[in-house]
């Protein structure tokens, strides 16, 4: 075996060993129990796709953990009083503060959906609520997107996964793993916007670890 060759092998070894432990921190990070608190901000968004999502967010919004709520990559057969039945909400209190957005088809979409909203209506403050495991992901969407808003993670952990014991269970591992695949793109194109469009990079996501399919 030639010396390039061993390099090689080696270089190859130490990318996948990097790899494996970033997941198994990730995975570690993610799986943590979150906490029902948050501080106050201007807004709500939740991104849809999971269970317990909107409940949790209509919970803070009624907090007056923030004054509007928008749920985005709503299914287009989905109305107001679907909106309620999962929520809780009233329909008053849907009428008031909670708008419906139905242009999201991903997480980016999501992203591009929220930030139309956001700078449309002048928010600085952005209370993010979504999945544990798909927090990292849609906080670098959302900060590519909205470089000069603050971002403060709330993370919900669905009843689905196993939080304990995650690598033991094959259905948590797998989707875990598809999560952190799905970052590296993300975190490409947020490196390209900071490179190409002068993104600021003192205004970065509050992702703190302890701040929690379609509707």
């Amino acid at each position: 075996m030639t010396r390039g060759l061993k390099w090689l092998i080696g270089l190859l070894a130490t990318g996948i060993a990097l790899i494996g432990l970033g997941f198994v921190l990730f995975a570690s990070m993610v799986m943590r129990q979150p906490t029902t608190e948050t501080e106050k901000a201007d807004a709500i968004v939740v991104l849809t796709g999971g269970e317990a999502r909107i409940g949790e967010a209509a919970r803070l919004l009624r907090q007056g953990r923030a004054e509007r709520l928008l749920i985005t990559g709503v299914n287009p057969r989905t109305g107001s009083r679907d909106i309620a039945n999962l929520s809780g909400l009233s329909p008053d209190e849907i009428a008031c503060c909670v708008d419906l957005g139905y242009e999201a088809l991903n997480t980016k979409g999501n992203a591009e959906e929220t930030a139309g909203w956001i700078r449309a209506r002048g928010y600085t403050s952005l209370i993010v609520v979504t999945a544990n495991y798909h927090m990292p992901r849609s906080l670098l969407e959302l900060s590519r997107e909205l470089p000069n808003v603050k971002l403060i993670a709330h993370r919900v952990m669905p009843q689905s996964l196993q939080g304990r014991g995650w690598w033991s269970h094959a259905g948590t591992a797998r989707i875990l793993l598809s999560e952190y695949i799905k970052l590296f793109p993300a975190a490409a194109r947020l490196a390209a916007a900071r490179v190409f469009s002068g993104w600021d990079s003192s205004t970065v996501a509050d992702s703190k670890p302890e701040s929690p399919a379609k509707i």
